[in-house]
């Protein structure tokens, strides 16, 4: 089993045990990466192919490549489920074959995060998008059926980690998801770091309204403050709304927020 080539700054897409180059413009091989295992490697890159995280992967700043699970199956139709120990409805992703899937995806990332995509996992938060984007890269396994044979995740010391309290039908669209949100703190991919220093969840609140021109619409006029070119004004006006949003739709984040000022 040959391990997968280096796929710093490009999207790869690995048709068999040895992944196949699709792109590959020149880049720093240290970019930030994401090795994704998945039944549909053809999903990928999806949305991160589009807008800036897509330009970034264009231009090398971070790498995608997509581990497809299916060669590493059993036998002759390469299955890589099968029926719950003990009974009950649906399929479970076989321990064997995901470990030989792991073991290849993990070569070459000793200390990246290595996340099983999980409706039961850790909900993900911008917290941890920023703590993956601190480091060289990450290794997730997208689920399917009923999910992941548990020895898999014992093993591995697998991190399940939840997109939200609901069920898709695979991880494809939540690993996007967490991907998008790390990439975009990376260096270089936004431009303005102060954008992202004020964006929700930056700094425990929600983020304060936004306006833009025309100065009126529909007779709603922008906050005149806004207009008004005092900074400190300005800064204050968006520090209350920021605070007021977060007490009345999140209660749990201003709770959080008092919490960690008290300690």
């Amino acid at each position: 089993m040959s391990a997968p080539r280096r796929s710093a700054g490009r999207l790869s897409i690995a048709a068999s045990l040895a992944p196949r180059d699709i792109e590959a413009p020149k880049a720093s091989a240290r970019a930030w990466q994401a090795r994704v295992i998945t039944l549909v490697p053809e999903a990928f890159p999806g949305v991160l192919g589009h807008s800036l995280t897509g330009r970034a992967l264009k231009d090398g700043l971070w790498g995608l490549e997509a581990i497809d699970l299916r060669p590493f199956g059993i036998g002759k139709h390469r299955n890589v489920d099968d029926t719950p120990a003990g009974g009950g409805a649906g399929m479970v992703l076989r321990a064997d074959v995901l470990g030989r899937a792991i073991s290849v995806a993990q070569r070459g990332a000793g200390g990246w995060p290595l996340v099983c995509l999980s409706p039961r996992g850790r909900p993900f938060t911008q917290a941890m998008a920023r703590d993956w984007a601190a480091g060289p890269g990450v290794v997730m396994i997208c689920g399917r059926f009923e999910g992941v044979d548990q020895r898999v995740i014992d093993h591995f010391g697998l991190q399940e980690v939840s997109l939200g309290d609901f069920v898709m039908t695979g991880g494809e669209i939540a690993a996007q998801a967490m991907i998008d949100a790390t990439v975009r703190l990376l260096p270089d991919v936004l431009g303005n770091a102060a954008s992202v220093e004020e964006e929700s969840f930056s700094t425990g609140l929600l983020e304060h309204p936004q306006y833009t021109r025309p100065a009126e619409w529909e007779g709603q006029a922008i906050p005149p403050v806004l207009m008004s070119g005092n900074h400190a004004e300005i800064a204050r006006w968006r520090q209350e709304q920021a605070e007021e949003l977060t007490r009345a739709r999140r209660p749990d984040l201003w709770a959080a927020r008092h919490d960690k000022a008290a300690d």
